[in-house]
């Protein structure tokens, strides 16, 4: 059976499907070409991409031997999961395999806020001394408020309480004795207090009809100006041109964005401009340890579902 890679894979999982005994077929930027992709989709039994490649049902139903996708990430909204129920087509991804890489990310960026120590380094190197401008603050005693309470979370959660963080949580699906209440000791808010109280803000949800634009002028207005808000989820969750506003007039402190509604950023984005918000290109869950591990479970489940076995990891 046959194997199409349309987007970027760590050879851990190319090696691991051949030992499986498929053939794979590896071109890491063929999602750019829909034609080609649309004309050679039939060819295959297993379809594995990232989040550039746009899996909808015209795609799906071009694949007439298509058994399984595999998604190298957890994000599905690039995915149609509907139709691919409907034509009965598993989509496996990579479960909890970048949780690690990401809760370091908000980590990284909540540190470089008390403590920036580039800018610190930057300023010696031109010759001064200022001690007092880069006193820093602790994290210790602040407050990080975790928006949508899943496996990233819990494992940022735990980050941050070992800094001695109180750490607060909103997530209308989480109930009383989940382990990240239960056992790690989130307290459960609304999300409009959450956003009142809260030093940093970190965002885990999907993008979602009920989470498009979540975050928008009204939410920001009701966060403390000192105030800083962290996006590793999905662009879209938060509006971004209220968020440059919000950066612009002081309203917050500043935002850590990984994920944009654009990707990649378009330079007329004025969120450029802002000199308070760092921007990565969606980097989060970007380590080597994590593509590895992401690379290997997804090629291991898609072979288990080829070879009609059951999988954890299937949506």
């Amino acid at each position: 059976m046959k194997i199409l890679i349309t987007e970027l894979i760590w050879k851990e999982g190319i090696e691991e499907l051949i030992n499986n005994g498929f053939q794979v077929d590896y071109d890491e930027n063929l999602w750019s070409n829909r034609e080609e992709l649309l004309r050679k989709i039939n060819n295959y039994d297993g379809l594995i991409v990232r989040n550039q490649t746009i899996v909808d049902q015209e795609l799906m139903a071009a694949g007439l031997q298509l058994k399984v996708i595999g998604r190298l990430g957890v994000g599905l909204d690039n995915i149609d999961t509907k139709s691919a129920k409907k034509m009965g087509i598993p989509v496996v991804y990579a479960k909890n395999a970048n949780a690690t890489s990401v809760a370091e990310y908000v980590m990284m960026a909540m540190l470089s806020v008390s403590r920036p120590l580039h800018l610190a380094d930057y300023d010696v190197r031109k010759g001064n001394w200022d001690r007092k401008t880069y006193t820093g603050m602790e994290l210790a005693g602040k407050t990080l408020g975790l928006i949508g309470l899943g496996e990233i979370s819990h494992r940022v959660a735990k980050r941050a309480k070992s800094f001695g963080m109180k750490v607060i949580g909103y997530d209308p699906f989480i109930a009383d004795y989940d382990h990240i209440v239960s056992e790690t000791g989130v307290q459960i808010k609304e999300l409009t207090d959450l956003l009142a109280e809260c030093d940093f803000i970190s965002l885990h949800v999907p993008l979602t009809p009920s989470t498009k634009y979540l975050i928008s002028e009204t939410e920001l207005q009701s966060m403390k100006v000192s105030s800083y808000i962290i996006n590793t989820s999905r662009g879209g969750i938060i509006n971004e041109l209220d968020l440059e506003a919000a950066l612009t007039n002081g309203s917050i402190a500043g935002a850590f964005l990984d994920v944009l509604e654009e990707e990649p950023i378009h330079q007329s984005n004025k969120l450029l401009t802002c000199s308070n918000a760092v921007i990565t290109p969606h980097i989060a869950g970007l380590t080597e340890e994590s593509q590895i591990r992401t690379s290997l479970l997804v090629a291991k489940e898609v072979a288990k579902v080829m070879k009609n076995q059951p999988s954890l990891c299937v949506i």
